[in-house]
């Protein structure tokens, strides 16, 4: 069973955000999900970056105007 955890960032600056990501995803447990929101511009390019550099997989799940929502899987 896929179990998730909450990650909001919204107006957290960068690069906090990705820190906090990074040890969230440290603390997660094989089949665990990470949903984060954060804020759009420079945090959501930072943020997407840095995912795809550490190799996750994640997708956007919500966009507005103001910010967006992703789902980070957890593989190990």
């Amino acid at each position: 069973m896929t179990s998730l955890k909450h990650l909001d960032l919204k107006s957290i600056p960068c690069p906090l955000n990705v820190v906090k990501i990074k040890l969230a995803l440290e603390k997660l447990s094989k089949n665990e999900q990470l949903i984060v929101e954060l804020d759009k511009g420079e945090p959501e390019e930072m943020v997407l970056s840095n995912l795809k550099e550490m190799g996750c997989l994640f997708k956007q799940i919500k966009k507005n105007e103001k910010f967006i929502k992703i789902k980070i899987f957890n593989e190990n």
